[in-house]
């Protein structure tokens, strides 16, 4: 007597003889043995639909049959056989030659019962397979969760990179943004503009996290020549531009894709498309992708913000600016994006709005 497990208990049987007579014979056999649900065919043309809608645990499927014999049926159920699931077939048929079962192993039958069959015989061989069937699920249902878990920790591990890389864009910005708000203006308007050009969801992701870190090379600038309200020296202007280079050698060596594109941003976000930019003077494409779009985002916030040395600048002039320097300091098509699709305006509602957030904060509720 073969003891029942929780899961066969509740197995469902699709049964399929061409003779009626053993249909109902395979129907009473599970049914008094304690086996769940089952259904019966004797037209095989029916078991393709009945098994998508019944979504059987175990297939019992006679070999010579009218219409469709039983390798015709394996055939059309063969994506469930070797797919995933694990849908075992046992064959029943009274043909025991070598090539009648060569040919259905090969189409994916797991075991044969010969007829006339026997009843202790068919319980056996309905037990093994589903015992081997719900193995096979309970290690999908473990992957599945496994792979739920790996998911869930490899987006920890990346929120806790994205909020390192935040804080250290904040901790270079700072110096001379007492605000910390034009990093997280760069990052928003850089993803605003690749999107403009057609970039997928995770480029513009990442170009609006690794964007905020274009400047993290100043770090490495003296107060006293980042912070100067007059006019810098050639020396100076030299010191102040190494920041690029101070940059990429903070941020070398990164494993991940965002702190891989942060320094190629951090070097190159000050060269243009005309070879006269630094720290390499490169030219057209030879400036990837990434650091183009930057480069622009950067030049817009920064005209259109006031500084300590001088005022921002109307929108119109600005876009005459990035019209006329198309081609020259800026990537036409980069350029032409911005112009074309005015994606920048959102970013300036939002300048708006961080602004009369910091009146309010540092005066009080506005009368």
């Amino acid at each position: 007597m073969v003891t029942l497990s929780e899961h066969a208990s509740s197995a469902r049987l699709l049964l399929v003889d061409d003779e009626e007579s053993n249909v109902r014979l395979l129907q009473r056999i599970p049914t008094r043995a304690g086996y769940g649900e089952n259904r019966g065919t004797a037209d095989p043309r029916d078991v393709e639909e009945i098994v998508s809608v019944f979504d059987p645990d175990l297939v019992l499927l006679d070999l010579h049959m009218p219409h469709l014999d039983g390798f015709e049926v394996l055939k059309k159920l063969a994506p469930r056989l070797h797919g995933s699931g694990y849908l075992p077939v046992l064959m029943l048929t009274g043909d025991a030659t070598p090539e009648a079962k060569r040919g259905a192993l090969s189409l994916g039958a797991k075991d044969f019962v010969a007829k006339p069959f026997d009843a202790s015989e068919v319980l056996l061989r309905i037990h093994n397979l589903l015992e081997t069937r719900f193995l096979y699920r309970s290690l999908e249902l473990q992957n599945s969760a496994l792979e739920t878990r790996v998911s869930e920790r490899t987006r920890d591990l990346e929120h806790s990179q994205f909020e390192i890389v935040e804080r250290l864009a904040r901790a270079a910005e700072i110096r001379d943004d007492a605000t910390g708000r034009h990093t997280l203006r760069v990052g928003d308007l850089s993803a605003l503009l690749a999107k403009a050009l057609g970039a997928g969801s995770r480029f513009v992701d990442l170009i609006r996290r690794a964007a905020a870190l274009h400047d993290v090379g100043k770090i490495g600038i003296p107060d006293h020549i980042l912070l100067k309200a007059g006019a810098l020296t050639p020396g100076e202007i030299d010191i102040v531009r190494s920041h690029t280079v101070i940059g990429s050698r903070i941020l070398s060596g990164g494993r991940s894709e965002l702190v891989k594109m942060a320094e190629r941003i951090a070097l190159s976000h000050h060269e243009r498309w005309n070879g006269t930019g630094y720290p390499k003077g490169l030219a057209g494409e030879q400036i990837p992708f990434e650091a183009r779009i930057v480069g622009l985002a950067d030049f817009f916030d920064a005209l259109t913000h006031s500084r300590p040395y001088r005022a921002a600048w109307a929108i119109d002039d600005v876009l005459a600016e990035v019209r006329s320097q198309s081609g020259r300091h800026f990537d036409p098509t980069v350029a032409g994006a911005l112009l074309k699709t005015k994606c920048y305006e959102p970013m300036l509602m939002k300048s708006v709005l961080e602004s009369q957030e910091i009146f309010i904060g540092v005066n009080g509720a506005p009368h």
